[in-house]
């Protein structure tokens, strides 16, 4: 896939960020009926990537996505579905848990998806940007320079400090690592909205988003919680035979294995998360 940026120009009004849907249907259509509630349009509805992914419903996930009419950029998931690659892209170490995972759900998903769907994800574009309470806002996957990269809260401003300036943005909106978290220095704003088809690791069945909104003219972020029917989402895990083990993280929300977590994250499993909104 050509890397692609896509400009979709100044926003206004309420918008909806998430990320990591991963073939969780029920996660989607619970999102999707917060941003019916909050009067938020679906183009100001905007996915950091990994629609696809640990889930039972791929194809139906695709499906109500394009129907839906949010945006979304590709994430590593994406990607590789589209080079009909092997692997998923992660970037999980060889022969790790969750690598010997990723061997169960990505092949169950490159299966499932019909040509319409590879096509839809195709086309995805790997970076979103749009101005915002004026700001330059820039939407990545893990970062800008690699697709698959883990970035954290913990993670140095060396690293994401570039970021800002390759993408000549205030504000980074980014996913993959499956956290939800807000990290500001220096007037720059680094945003990870969070994941809503897997709980994030703070011991709650309920998953993560976040919305923008303007208030005297300023940028404000708020983190918040989505409840949805994860027994469904479980309980279908459970028929198709994909990992168990993330199966029960969805009904626990407890990460099977914190393998791609620094120790500072490491620490904070099972601890309820709170935000400092910005």
């Amino acid at each position: 896939m050509d890397k692609k940026i896509e400009n979709i120009g100044k926003l206004t009004g309420k918008v909806l960020l998430f990320g990591g849907v991963y073939s969780n249907l029920q996660a989607l259509e619970a999102i999707a009926e917060i941003a019916k509630k909050e009067g938020i349009s679906s183009q100001n509805c905007i996915c950091t990537g990994d629609i696809i992914g640990y889930c039972a419903q791929p194809e139906e996930t695709i499906s109500f996505f394009k129907n839906w009419n949010a945006r979304s950029i590709a994430g590593n998931v994406e990607i590789q579905l589209s080079e009909n690659a092997e692997d998923c892209g992660c970037d999980f170490t060889k022969g790790s848990r969750c690598d010997d995972f990723s061997q169960l759900w990505y092949p169950f998903a490159k299966s499932k998806l019909s040509t319409s769907s590879l096509s839809y994800i195709s086309e995805l574009p790997e970076f979103i940007t749009f101005d915002y309470a004026d700001k330059k806002i820039a939407v990545v996957h893990g970062s800008y320079f690699n697709t698959s990269e883990f970035v954290f809260k913990s993670t140095p401003w060396d690293k994401k400090a570039p970021n800002f300036t390759v993408t000549e943005s205030d504000v980074i909106i980014a996913g993959h690592c499956g956290l939800p978290f807000n990290d500001r220095k220096d007037g720059l704003l680094w945003l990870n909205p969070g994941v809503i088809g897997m709980p994030a690791n703070d011991g709650k069945n309920s998953v993560w988003y976040m919305i923008l909104d303007e208030k005297d003219a300023e940028l404000t972020c708020k983190h918040h919680q989505l409840d949805y029917d994860y027994t469904t989402t479980a309980n279908l895990m459970h028929k198709h035979q994909l990992p168990q083990e993330y199966a029960t993280t969805i009904i626990n929300g407890i990460w099977d294995n914190m393998e791609i977590l620094p120790e500072t994250e490491s620490k904070l499993q099972g601890k309820q998360i709170q935000f400092k909104d910005e």
